[in-house]
């Protein structure tokens, strides 16, 4: 098993999107140290250092510059920490754990006063939690354990009172159609990443080239005059492609001027892998920008992992896995006919069907640093014998790659 290095601080994150599905904000899934939650030690010079690192240092590279959610306690709102940040890119989220006692409320009057804003996590509408609305800026209501009547209930209490309110845990597409009925104005939840399918949908025409041109670079054999001859077929590709290649991302001295001169410089595993990150940002090209960084963070992050455990002449494959885990989201149908139209490597299309296979332990830990199960995750690492620790800097590490990547190239056509 590798060695561990000097991380304790475990940070994933996980969109909070408005009804058009846009991205709104990130809430950062933290854990510190054993702990599955974000709290410094108490009275411990060395954890407001930690603090300063995590949040003031990281935040803008973890959220993209949007707002960042951080799960506050008891002990962290009235120590004031969350003034440790700056209030333009956070919003402080009160635990449903947390009593309004005096001290609770005199310390979310000081953050008010200092400009910064609240959410209540979880929020039930009892007589003992009602006094932290008048603090609240989002109410958060977990959808799974209220009733519907009783969400309607506690939506329209907040409208009345101009709280824009966030459903939670939405994880198929049927319960985010409801919620937005119901009148929630933000959605957090798995819906974009499990959708719910409903019988077989085609793929659209234009998309079928992007998934075409897919299969050609994952073939066992590489035939660049059927990609050629794919690129004939749509008037973008060939620009986009130059984009990407010209782009500051690949850091060539020379201007790339056609795909055969690409070729001699990258070579036949570095283009695979090039028309793959290529064909999925164009297949993904009706999303938000924002929602693209998913496929492209993963398939990043599942790269590094396969190098730091020493998969190095896999980790193609595992950046394709990562591509591909999306892909039904993407195009609105299930997994098996993503599988049906592009012919990836077997042991690629079981780990995307949730089977055993030689990637599926990865994409694994993958699943479970971004969901933040930090509980999972010590088992996950151990099977793949990866120490936990590693993590947080590939994690990282990941997210300026993906936001460097979409910084250089346009991904809508």
């Amino acid at each position: 098993m590798a060695t561990s290095e000097s991380y304790n601080r475990f940070l994933a994150r996980q969109p909070i999107l408005t009804s058009d599905r846009n991205l709104f904000a990130y809430e950062i899934l933290s854990r510190y140290g054993p702990e599955n939650y974000c709290r410094p030690k108490p009275g411990a010079a060395v954890s407001v250092n930690a603090m300063d690192e995590l949040f003031l240092m990281g935040i803008r590279t973890m959220t993209d510059g949007q707002p960042a959610f951080l799960n506050c306690t008891r002990e962290f709102l009235i120590q004031d920490f969350l003034t440790l940040m700056p209030r333009e890119l956070v919003v402080g989220e009160i635990l449903e754990t947390v009593a309004p006692d005096a001290e609770v409320v005199d310390a979310c009057r000081r953050m008010k006063q200092l400009g910064y804003r609240l959410a209540l996590d979880d929020y039930c509408d009892l007589p003992e939690t009602q006094p932290l609305l008048e603090f609240a800026d989002f109410v958060k209501i977990d959808v799974l354990l209220t009733s519907e009547a009783e969400q309607q209930r506690i939506v329209d209490r907040c409208r009345a009172r101009n709280i824009p309110t966030i459903a939670e845990k939405v994880e198929t597409n049927q319960q985010f159609e409801s919620c937005r009925a119901l009148g929630y104005d933000y959605f957090q939840g798995y819906f974009f990443c499990r959708p719910q399918i409903v019988g077989r949908r085609s793929v659209p025409a234009n998309k079928t080239v992007y998934l075409e041109l897919l299969q050609a670079a994952n073939d066992p054999v590489f035939n660049l005059h059927r990609i050629s001859m794919i690129f004939k077929r749509d008037v973008s590709l060939s620009y986009r492609l130059l984009r990407y290649l010209n782009s500051a991302v690949f850091a060539f001295r020379a201007e790339i001027h056609s795909i055969p001169h690409a070729l001699s410089l990258l070579g036949e595993r570095a283009m695979r892998k090039w028309i793959s990150l290529v064909s999925v940002a164009a297949l993904g090209d009706e999303m938000a920008d924002s929602l693209l960084r998913l496929p492209l963070l993963r398939a990043r992050f599942c790269e590094l992992i396969g190098e730091k455990i020493g998969m190095l002449r896999e980790t193609n494959e595992l950046f394709l896995l990562g591509l591909l885990s999306v892909m039904d989201a993407l195009l609105n149908v299930p997994m098996a006919v993503v599988l049906q139209d592009v012919k990836v490597d077997a042991e690629i299309a079981k780990a995307l069907q949730g089977f055993d296979s030689r990637y599926r332990p990865v994409f694994e830990v993958v699943l479970d640093y971004e969901s933040g199960t930090w509980g999972q995750l010590a088992e996950s690492c151990r099977r793949i014998g990866l120490h936990e620790n590693f993590l947080p800097d590939l994690y990282l590490r990941s997210v300026g790659w993906v936001s460097e990547v979409l910084a250089e190239v346009p991904v809508v056509a």
